[in-house]
């Protein structure tokens, strides 16, 4: 048995996430359909996280196991042509059967866009949020009190198969170009909605001219389902970037 990785993007728009679900199409169900009709058998596939409905991928790191003779680079030839072409994999690469591509991710990005002004072409990749001021400085003051360690469950969906909600967050912060506003957010695991509930709870505090310290109380007394914490629109957001330990396999190939 060979471990094989999927280095994929994807547009979310028209799946219902990454996890297979009892109604609607998703990510790993449509990969999984590919891989399966390619091997001639059943192929389950694990993703380095799950997104949520209407969410993006620029990349996007998954495993399979495959008993078969294919080589990589035949491999991603037969996914191109079975794949729709709202899922594309950029790379296939094997790997050491020790490889995990959920449990051996130390760090991973994601995007927030947020756009200044709604078109026709941006709808389905940025959010907008037409009612709310934007202030610059407001919104960078905010982001450093999510930085370190801290127990998240202020801003995650209640999950009763977590042991824990503590994640470390090593980068928050806000880039503003000519059309949008950008928040950039590194961590070493994610929970779910984690990036929507802080982006929504920044902008929220921000629209209401709440001190941003608020922040602190949230982090310090965590629980679910803060009124002052609703989940961002999932439009603007992306994973960009999924990390691995030096040597976990060769993104050369």
């Amino acid at each position: 048995m060979r471990r094989i990785v999927l280095d994929l993007s994807f547009d979310g728009t028209n799946f219902n996430g990454w996890q297979i679900q009892k109604t609607g199409r998703t990510i790993q169900q449509v990969l999984e359909n590919a891989l399966s009709q390619m091997a001639k058998e059943k192929i389950n596939i694990t993703g380095s996280g799950r997104t949520d409905s209407g969410v993006h991928a620029i990349q996007q790191i998954a495993h399979f196991d495959y008993k078969g003779n294919m080589k990589p680079e035949q491999i991603n030839l037969a996914l191109h042509a079975i794949l729709p072409d709202d899922i594309r994999v950029n790379k296939v690469i094997e790997v050491g059967n020790d490889f995990h591509a959920r449990f051996d991710a130390f760090r991973r990005t994601y995007n927030y866009h947020i756009a200044k002004k709604r078109t026709p072409f941006n709808r389905l990749y940025k959010s907008w949020y037409p009612k709310i001021a934007f202030e610059t400085d407001y919104l960078r003051e905010a982001c450093t009190y999510f930085l370190g360690e801290h127990d998240f469950s202020s801003f995650a969906k209640p999950n009763p198969d977590l042991k824990h909600y503590r994640c470390t967050l090593e980068k928050l912060e806000l880039i503003e170009t000519d059309d949008s506003y950008i928040f950039e957010i590194s961590a070493n695991r994610f929970l779910h909605n984690m990036v929507r509930r802080i982006v929504g709870c920044m902008l929220t505090l921000m629209h209401k001219r709440i001190n941003p310290g608020k922040i602190s109380e949230f982090l310090n007394n965590p629980q679910h389902n803060q009124v002052l914490v609703p989940t961002a629109q999932p439009q603007g957001l992306f994973l960009v970037k999924v990390e691995y330990p030096e040597n976990s396999f060769n993104n050369e190939n």
